[in-house]
């Protein structure tokens, strides 16, 4: 139920029309561009506090999900509920633009996805465990909260159940579907990355836990194999290491990272794992970071607060990837995937035969983690999943029991290109670049070329994080509802006086942007396109509030 194929959005100077254009929907919500009142069809009018619309203009699909279309968005709109903006004064009107490049800074991040008629925030797994209330929900009522990156524009429809056909979660992360053949037998490969909007962030600027035991950069990452009616899946995550500290920028290549000495970490990391816990089931931490040097004290605090959890469900694998790594010897990768394997084959995968016969579920996760949560672990994850996926074709068929899944050439080739696919939308979402080690999940082997390749983005990565991530930062924040702005008589943040530090390194101040200017027609517009939401409550300034 709930469910809608496209929204059809019509303009006009008072008014906002969006129409539910499925066959037999004759549902209209009208929203007042002066009063904020939302007006569903033959419904009590709603109070919006929200000052934009955000619309999702142009999609493009990426395959189908047992028979349900996802979908990318790959175009946005930001329209003004306000004709115009000659009542602003002049600070305003600039204030507003720099407020309206934020929203578009976090649009224009790649990586947004939706399905209108299918739940993308929760795995098979949960999705097979699931009461019929629960199936009778709207997307937006059974949807995982953490991975709703639109859940804060959208708050106002989740209290009004008649509003929810046009309220569709948006995730944010990556997603590649892909039909392989091995022996003759085609199947589906999937493989999504669902990035958390909870402590969402940038690198540097966004590290540890907060006080609810979110961790900074969480991805829980599934992949998932589709042949001949049956279906699989095998799910990892990967998240900074959840206790508090922190790696601000400071113009140095690596800041040192600093753990905070006035909270309590254990209540912290608890928090973290209990939810880890409940979720997912048993927990084996595979932490990536150098032993020695300024990761070190990291690696050691980390260690010392899973050991005085004194939890059963939860274990904890320190591997020094670079040590062990070093001098190109990248085969020493298997060390610590021997190492794992019967944790591995213990928790098992989630596995459904063709007549929907439950024959195997995932009793725990590997998570995963290394400074960025980013290159290391990325590779890592790929291992991982590969070993998975050995034993799920051999139990569907698609494999012979003698078969190894590295000397399928074809799939191989697209299951490496797919790993390293993702590394760089995670990268590219949290670090502002392409990933690291890419090379080595593409090819299987780490290259000069790779190494150079690794320099450059290196480099990239400085530059962002010291003068630019500042502003992503505050766009995300902004975006996700965590930042308000509200109606008072005072000057924005953007006003503030800075101090003279801020002023000098520009990477701790906002950057102001003169783009992001939009003139609204008089002129009725209508346009197919996708409802996001209702973003900006306004300060003084019409401004928006929004996520994607």
């Amino acid at each position: 139920p709930y469910t809608t194929t496209y929204l059809n959005l019509s303009i006009i100077p008072e008014k906002f029309y969006i129409e539910a254009c499925d066959d037999g929907a004759d549902a209209v919500l009208a929203i007042d561009r002066v009063s904020n009142e939302m007006t569903l069809t033959g419904c009590t009018p709603v109070t919006n506090t929200r000052m934009y619309l955000i619309v999702i203009t142009k999609k493009r699909n990426v395959g189908s999900l047992l028979g349900h279309a996802v979908w990318k968005a790959v175009d946005f709109d930001v329209i003004s509920y306000k004709k115009t903006v000659l009542h602003l004064t002049e600070d305003q009107t600039q204030d507003n633009k720099t407020f309206l490049s934020m929203i578009n800074n976090v649009l224009t991040t790649d990586g947004f996805y939706f399905c209108t008629d299918y739940d993308l925030t929760h795995t098979l797994q949960r999705l097979a465990d699931v009461s019929h209330d629960f199936q009778e929900m709207s997307l937006l009522e059974r949807a995982d909260q953490r991975f709703v990156w639109n859940g804060s524009l959208l708050r106002e429809f989740l209290a009004q159940p008649e509003l929810h056909k046009f309220a569709i979660p948006v995730v944010h992360g990556f997603i590649v579907m892909k039909p392989c053949r091995i022996n003759g037998k085609i199947f589906e490969w999937i493989l999504i990355s669902r990035r958390s909007c909870f402590r969402a962030g940038v690198r540097y600027y966004v590290r540890g836990i907060d006080s609810e035991g979110h961790a900074a950069n969480f991805v829980e990452t599934e992949q998932i194999v589709l042949y001949n009616g049956g279906r699989a899946s095998f799910v990892q995550t990967r998240g900074s290491m959840p206790f508090f500290w922190s790696q601000r920028p400071n113009l140095k290549y690596k800041p040192k990272p600093l753990i905070s000495k006035n909270t309590n970490h254990m209540d912290g990391i608890q928090r973290h794992f209990d939810s880890q816990v409940l979720i997912y089931g048993k927990q084996t931490i595979l932490n990536l970071v150098n032993q020695k040097g300024s990761e070190k004290p990291l690696e050691q605090a980390f260690a010392k607060m899973v050991s005085g959890m004194e939890n059963g469900m939860i274990k904890y694998v320190a591997f020094d990837f670079h040590k062990e790594c070093s001098r190109m010897r990248w085969d020493r990768l298997n060390i610590l995937v021997d190492n794992v394997a019967e944790t591995q084959d213990e928790y098992s995968y989630f596995m459904v035969d063709t007549e929907g016969k439950v024959l195997s579920q995932q009793k725990g996760t590997f998570r995963s983690n290394c400074m960025d949560c980013l290159d290391r672990t990325n590779v890592i994850q790929s291992m991982l999943a590969r070993r998975s996926i050995q034993s799920q074709l051999q139990r569907m068929g698609v494999l012979h029991v003698a078969q190894r899944i590295e000397e399928q050439a074809d799939f191989e080739k697209i299951y490496k290109n797919a790993w390293a696919d993702n590394a760089n939308a995670c990268a590219k979402q949290y670090a502002g670049t392409g990933a690291l080690k890419t090379d080595f999940t593409r090819t299987g082997k780490r290259t000069q070329m790779g190494l150079v390749m690794d320099g450059v983005n290196s480099a990239i990565r400085y530059y962002k994080n010291n003068f630019s991530d500042g502003f992503r930062q505050d766009s995300i924040d902004l975006f996700l509802g965590n930042y308000a702005v509200y109606e008072t008589d005072g000057p924005t943040p953007l006003r503030i006086q800075k101090d003279w530090k801020f002023l000098t390194v520009s990477c701790l101040s906002p950057t102001h942007s003169s783009n992001g200017d939009v003139s609204w027609s008089e002129v009725r517009r209508e346009r197919e396109g996708f409802f996001l939401g209702c973003p900006g409550t306004t300060q003084n300034v019409q401004t928006e509030r929004h996520v994607l």
